[in-house]
């Protein structure tokens, strides 16, 4: 019982080994293939139970293959922008069909990021999978049943066809020189846009419309302080609403300084509001009025307009808003991000990539094209935002490599050859003893 036991024993050692040496192959073969996990192969022992203390039957061995699955694989830097790896926990979740919805396809998980535009737009890795992202709503918020795989879309980054940004605030730093000669009381609101009064200071900016077209505003200082207020100076703000080539007056208002230089906000000797409506013409077709806010300072502080000695001049505008811009390109930040970028320097963002997380990731089924699968050992998956709740963080324009090291496959590979011929040996020299019994009854 013993010997025939012994060579089953060997015979189990080199279905072992031989198993252990296709998974020392396919981890060389998977050498520089994107996000590959290794596989490693865990023996353990088979025990046939003794029925006295004085025997032994022998058992064998049986391997388990264990993917790696949970290993970091180095980030390197690739040069394309859609490329994607993960720094930390979690997959990507892709789709084998590029509309989710048709019948057929099955949502999948990888660690695979080298993804890049069909000739639709959508994003394919290298293994044919579709990307799948939540859609960002114009508000910039993504569907509330995150949780959810239905709520997925296939990131597609064609048929974005350009972004107009409208102005909305102007932040201005200028000073109104202290040695300036006044003009006086009795300024007549209006005169500086007519050309009745030369003002003291001029400056003039662009700003952008609905549709993204650029318009002036000019900003007019008349310094008119006198007696018990030297210091104040009447700003005329005017454009041409209407498109005539004539200006037209938006707002006339006061700017009072403090003694120190700082503008003063807070006494009600400053009339200057914070917001100002551009009521352009029905017959330019755009949105109408355009209502901008301005912003000079802060009360008794000199981080927008002062009124210390030295000359007239600008310091900073800061005037937000584009002009109609195409699209650029795309860029993917580590939150998860697509924003698509415009040449007029605007951005907008499109969709966000989750990272699905399981609680044992190893024990995912594993898939034809570096994919994986949900499997009752591995546990549910969670769809999170990346860089929350313990998922990894998104590298743009670059992708993980694989965990193989080739030094210890072969190191492996020595090992397994030695095992395997030495299984081999227990089969040889079992059968010799097996056939010295036999001659024992000749």
């Amino acid at each position: 019982m013993s010997l025939t036991a012994a060579m089953f024993s060997g015979v189990s050692g080199l279905a072992a080994q031989s198993m252990s040496m296709g998974m020392i192959s396919d981890n060389i073969s998977n050498a520089n293939t994107v996000g590959y996990k290794d596989t490693r192969a865990v023996f353990s022992t088979l025990v046939t139970e003794s029925a006295t203390d004085t025997t032994y039957s022998p058992g064998g061995v049986i391997v388990h293959p264990t993917a790696q699955v949970d290993t970091q694989g180095l980030i390197t830097a690739s040069n394309q922008d859609t490329h994607i790896a993960i720094a930390g926990n979690g997959f990507f979740v892709v789709n084998t069909l590029p509309d989710p919805t048709a019948s057929g396809g099955n949502y999948l998980f990888t660690r695979a990021g080298t993804f890049e535009p069909d000739d639709e737009g959508r994003l394919r890795n290298a293994q044919g999978y579709y990307l799948q992202g939540w859609e960002i709503d114009p508000s910039g918020a993504i569907p509330t049943n995150q949780s959810d795989l239905a709520a997925l879309q296939p990131v597609n980054i064609s048929g974005l066809t350009g972004n107009a940004e409208p102005t909305t605030v102007i932040d201005l730093k200028a000073n109104l020189a202290k040695s300036q000669t006044s003009f006086g009381a009795g300024y007549v609101a209006g005169d500086m846009t007519s050309g009745a009064t030369t003002p003291h200071f001029v400056r003039s900016f662009q700003v952008y419309d609905s549709v993204g077209a650029a318009h002036s505003i000019t900003f007019n200082f008349l310094k008119t302080g006198t007696g018990v207020t030297p210091n104040e100076w009447t700003l005329e703000i005017t454009a041409d609403t209407d498109g005539d080539g004539n200006e037209d007056t938006l707002s006339t208002e006061v700017v009072a300084f403090n003694t120190d230089g700082t503008i003063d906000l807070s006494s009600g000797a400053t009339t200057q509001t914070n917001t100002i409506s551009i009521p352009w013409a029905a017959a330019l077709g755009i949105d109408t009025p355009q209502n901008l806010t301005l912003n000079f300072g802060s009360d008794d502080q000199s981080d927008g307009f002062t009124h210390f000695a030295g000359p007239s001049e600008l310091v900073s505008s800061d005037v937000n808003g584009a002009l109609f811009g195409a699209f650029n390109s795309v860029f993917i930040d580590e939150e998860g991000n697509v924003i698509a970028k415009f040449d007029n320097g605007t951005s907008k963002y499109i969709y966000k990539i989750p990272v699905a997380t399981f609680p044992n990731p190893n024990e995912m089924r594993n898939l034809d094209g570096n994919a994986y699968d949900e499997s009752p050992e591995s546990g549910t998956f969670t769809l999170r935002e990346a860089t929350i709740g313990g998922a990894g963080r998104m590298v743009s324009g670059a992708t993980e490599a694989s965990t193989v090291d080739i030094a210890n496959e072969f190191t492996k590979m020595i090992v397994t050859q030695r095992s395997y011929s030495a299984a081999s040996k227990i089969i040889t020299t079992a059968d010799e003893m097996l056939e010295e019994l036999i001659r024992i009854k000749r």
